[in-house]
């Protein structure tokens, strides 16, 4: 197919550490040193949403996909194909997306027709556009009333909703369906004035929209169409017992649709309680099945592993580097500022506009590096991005393939490469082969010239240069007293300032 560069990346556009990124399980690597359209199946049954009937067992580490009962409809070739109001179409040629990627063109003829669907398939391959097309187009020409909203999008991390929101913002103006970002890290009562004010579409992060719904702000029973991105990292983010909450809050009878890069056993859960007789489509979550992404495992010494960090930053062209710890990523940011690398640190422990000015920043190029923990493994699209590194390996192969899905992202080709020290050799290659790659393994040391083959790695200028920081944030307003401050007294505001005490858990990844 002829894409443009701008054609249907997914986003159209555009795991946490304590606080935002790494896993939680510690990291083995770690350096010694609408309702029912027409054509929808039928929802009487409560024993259709649990769907235990007759599933085989799934062996490693993914369930068995559920089987569809109900035949699917065929997939199109053409976005004209598909019943969507013609003023979505226009919008997509607008926005240059000009032919749907295969799991848009699998997905959207069914859950157009208000079928439930379940979607596998790996960063970058469109699933945003594959769900959202479907929520805007179904809830065309409907007004929602005050606080009650008619479609939801569940997202783990604030990046992701606005990864999502982004995406999505063109093709709600086009049809006048009023979209609204809920997300912790920002102001809680703009988002209430939001929803006050009516909103059709609600893209949200689950623990400020629990906040809100706790606040009376918002109320989920008009909720038609209800979509889970990215499921798997809510569940392993401990999102789940709040997902769950919320999902029993929608209609009944609404439509749900999950999607995720990677289906683990914890979101059968989600599978079997909350979709009826779902479309599935399923594609290899391995990112080794992407033909334009190379992986290459560069064997250092630790007395040469922060040399062959910097030439690499030091290349022509933008780098997303990845490792363990906030303080790890601050450190390296530092270094690198200081011989000449335009660095910017994103991590959890930057507020929500620091880490906003930080990616619009990385994206037109003002800064070259972006240093990252996990906060940065999904929900992120940047254009031209060719090459990811992890100088500290990930802990598991889930998180390989979700840092290594910003690059090759739509089509285009990329590099993951990861900086393996001697004592992690062994856990690496078991990690490689979980995730169903077979990587070039190649031992460099800084200043050769098979490092700049394969990384475009040079020498720093060696003159130092400073970026101007993200401006600080405003704290955050509890989620029990941001209805006006006016006439309260100083001692109250202050009071009022300190987080709210619940969901406190992730809260920093909201």
């Amino acid at each position: 197919m002829n894409r443009t560069a701008r054609t249907n990346n997914g986003s159209g556009r555009s795991r946490t550490d304590a606080g935002s990124g790494g896993s939680a399980r510690g990291n083995r690597f770690r350096s010694q040193g609408t309702g029912g359209r027409q054509g929808a199946p039928s929802r009487s049954a409560k024993s259709g949403r649990n769907g235990r009937g007759g599933r085989p067992a799934a062996t490693g580490g993914e369930f068995a996909l559920p089987v569809t009962l109900t035949p699917a409809l065929p997939a199109v070739e053409a976005f004209a194909a598909l019943d969507m109001p013609e003023r979505l179409l226009t919008a997509l040629g607008a926005e240059g997306v000009t032919e749907p990627f295969p799991i848009q063109a699998a997905t959207l003829p069914n859950s157009l027709a208000g079928r439930d669907v379940l979607g596998r398939g790996r960063t970058g391959s469109g699933k945003t556009l594959a769900f959202g097309l479907a929520l805007l187009a179904r809830l065309d020409g409907q007004r929602a009333e005050p606080r009650q909203p008619l479609g939801l999008v569940l997202v783990p991390t604030r990046e992701l909703a606005q990864q999502v929101t982004d995406a999505l913002t063109p093709y709600a103006r086009a049809l006048r369906l009023r979209l609204t970002t809920v997300v912790g890290g920002l102001s809680i009562g703009r988002q209430a004035s939001a929803l006050r004010g009516g909103a059709e579409v609600v893209v949200a992060t689950p623990g400020r929209l629990k906040d809100l719904i706790d606040r009376d702000d918002c109320r989920l029973d008009r909720v038609a169409i209800t979509v889970l991105d990215e499921a798997d990292q809510m569940a392993d983010m401990g999102f789940m017992p709040q997902v769950t909450a919320l999902l029993d809050q929608v209609r009944p009878d609404g439509q749900r649709m999950l999607f995720s890069a990677t289906l683990d056993r914890n979101v059968d859960l989600l599978v079997r309680r909350y979709l009826h007789d779902p479309v599935v489509h399923s594609v290899d979550p391995s990112a080794g099945a992407v033909t334009t992404m190379e992986h290459h495992l560069l064997h250092v010494h630790d007395t040469d592993k922060h040399a062959t960090t910097t030439e690499i930053a030091a290349r022509d062209g933008r780098v997303i580097m990845f490792l363990d710890t906030k303080h790890a990523v601050d450190r390296l940011t530092k270094n690198l500022l200081s011989v000449g690398v335009r660095a910017s640190a994103l991590h959890g422990g930057k507020s929500q506009s620091q880490r906003t000015r930080t990616l619009a920043q990385f994206k037109d190029g003002h800064v070259t590096v972006l240093v990252a923990t996990n906060v940065a493994a999904r929900g992120i699209h940047v254009d031209n991005l060719d090459l990811v590194v992890n100088v500290d390996p990930p802990s598991d192969h889930k998180d390989y393939l979700h840092r290594g899905g910003r690059t090759a992202r739509a089509g285009e080709s990329g590099t993951v490469v990861t900086l393996v020290l001697p004592h992690q050799r062994r856990e690496m290659t078991r990690l490689m082969a979980d995730a169903g790659i077979t990587p070039q393994t190649t031992q460099v040391r800084s200043g050769e010239a098979e490092l700049s083959r394969i990384t475009g790695a040079q020498a720093p200028s060696g003159v130092p240069v400073t970026l101007t920081p993200p401006p600080a944030e405003r704290p955050e307003r509890s989620g029990s007293s941001s209805r006006g401050r006016r006439g309260r007294p100083a001692q109250a505001r202050r009071r009022s300032s300190a987080p709210s005490s619940s969901s406190a858990k992730g809260r920093s990844s909201r």
